[in-house]
Order: structure tokens, then sequence, then C-alpha cells
């Protein structure tokens, strides 16, 4: 979930990855067969690397400020395959590496078969449109955007319109990571660009303070009016109990399954925040693979794989 407006929890991963050996992007990765025998897709992961001298830091921040120290492209595939998961969409952390995404599309250009990438601009900024056309060209299929502290309407700024604007005609989605107070607002701005694709990650964070409100799952399913909307049902560890086997979230995913459909829904695990404590990735992907009992084979392959390929995993 990696809000980048609070960093509370990031204490939850001291020392909670270990560190992998050897490489698991190798020949195996490029074969035919790799997708038959890990097939799933992960439609948000977050990697870094302690290799700073590269991949710089943005100011203030140093590799100390790390948790985990690292979390590369190849520890997400350890961890990712023997889940059954062979592809990832990399989402840009702005807490690290502010706006720079270089570090995301360096593993994109290495392995244009396993990885996307969900970038970040800054719409405070001129020729946000142009940037956006820019990272197409390498891997970016997507933008988060966060509310900005102290602007009442973000969602309105000339960058932020230009952004919005852009996605309609380049296919990008433009990914919210907001809490419920922000659904209204989002859906307005839905209003205003309805061609443009839209994805709103982790439930809009209905339940991130352990209720699971009534009112906010019907705000979220309200969304569904907008037919370019789709949803992540991803970030277990930060919702409802916040401990596996998450059940609890079930009714909820039910109810977004009823208003929008198989075809507008993709699981996530957000690693490596999943990772915590008694959180693992196996128990997020199996909430979908095994647990819920309401969707055909052909709809849960949907969840797993298709919306997020369908949504992110074109080419420029």
């Amino acid at each position: 979930m990696s809000s980048d407006s609070s960093v509370s929890r990031r204490t939850l991963l001291a020392g909670g990855v270990a560190a992998v050996g050897t490489s698991v992007l190798g020949a195996e990765s490029s074969a035919a067969t790799a997708f038959d025998e890990a097939p799933w897709i992960d439609a948000h992961s977050h990697i870094w690397t302690p290799d700073t001298s590269r991949f710089k830091l943005q100011p203030g921040m140093t590799v100390e400020d790390l948790a985990p120290k690292s979390f590369t492209a190849d520890e997400l595939m350890a961890i990712a395959r023997p889940a059954g998961v062979g592809r990832v969409v990399l989402i840009q952390h702005t807490l690290f590496h502010g706006y720079d995404t270089s570090y995301l599309t360096d593993a994109w250009q290495r392995h244009p078969e396993l990885f996307r990438v969900v970038g970040m601009v800054d719409d405070l900024r001129p020729n946000a449109g142009r940037a956006m056309r820019q990272l197409l060209q390498q891997g970016v299929t997507g933008f988060r955007i966060v509310p900005r502290t102290g602007i009442t309407d973000w969602l309105q700024t000339d960058g932020m319109t230009e952004m919005w604007k852009t996605a309609a005609e380049t296919g990008q989605s433009i990914c919210c990571l907001i809490n419920p107070v922000n659904l209204p607002e989002v859906s307005a701005a839905c209003g205003r660009h309805p061609d443009t694709p839209v994805v709103i990650d982790h439930f809009g964070r209905v339940g991130i303070d352990g209720q699971i409100r009534d009112g906010d799952v019907n705000q979220l399913c309200a969304l569904s009016k907008h037919t370019n909307v789709r949803i992540k049902i991803s970030a277990y560890y930060a919702l409802g109990n916040k401990q596996p086997p998450h059940h609890e979230l079930i009714p909820m995913i039910r109810r977004l399954y009823e208003a929008f459909g198989a075809d507008r829904l993709m699981w996530a695990s957000d690693c490596p925040y999943q990772l915590d404590g008694n959180n693992n990735y196996a128990a997020s992907i199996a909430l979908i693979r095994d647990a819920i009992d309401f969707v055909t084979d052909e709809e849960r392959r949907k969840l797993l794989r298709t919306t997020a390929e369908k949504t992110f995993f074109f080419d420029a």
C-alpha cells in the first residue's frame, strides 16, 4: 500500500526478507512454458535495491531507511513464482525514489516479458502529459496518484487534468491510492473523464482502521457506474483483521464482484508489505485462488490474471 505521506508501519519488515543468492530471472523467464507453470499476475508490488550508487534515493533518504534493506526483482520473484505468479506490475515508491522510476524501468528493460510499471509524475510541474507518453515507451502503463496535502482540489490541478486527458488517449491507467473519504471526489473525476482508465488501489483502503463499513463499501461499489474503473483486491495485511486467512474480507470481495464483475477486479499482493509477521504471500493469493466460492474457474482466472493483463500488459 505504501502511503507516500505516512511511514508508520514501515518498521514491519526489519529483517523480514531473506536475501536471494541466485537469480530467478534467467533463461526460465523467457521460455514460452514459464507462464503455464506460473500463470498468475501480481498487479501491485514494490521493489528497490541497496545499490544507491546507480539508483539514487531522494534527498534526505539513506540506505538505512530502506525496510527491508533489499527487495529486488529477484527477491520478489523468488517469493512469487512458488505461488504460481509469473508476472508482476511494479509500483513506483516515492518515499525512497521520489518521481524517479529508473529502477523499475530498468527491471522492465531487462525483462519486459515479466514486468510492467506504474510510475509517477509530478502534476504540479509542466508537461505531465509529455512525460507520460515518454514513459510509455519504457513499460510504464499506469500512473499512481495520491491526494496532495494542503490542496483541496488535488484532482483538478492543471497537471492532473492533463494526466487524465492523456491517459484517455494512451490507455495508461490512473491508479488512485486513496482512502474512503476520497471516493466521492474520485467518482466526480471519473465523470469528468469517462474515457480514462482508472484503477482503485487496495479496495480504496476500506477497512484500514479494522472496520469494514457498509457505507464505504457502498461508495466503492458505486464506482462501477463508471465503465472504465477497475479495483485492486489487495493489501490484505492492512485491512480488516490484518491477519491471515483474511476471510473477513470475502463479503466485501463478493459485493465488488456483484457490482463490477470479474472483468474489472484484479488480485495483488502489495509486497513486500504483505510480508508482515503472520502475513505472507501464500496466504494473500490463497484467498482468491482457494477460499472464495462464488466465482467460476474462468472468473477466478480473470481475478488472478486476465484483468491485470488487459489493464497493464500492453505495448506502446
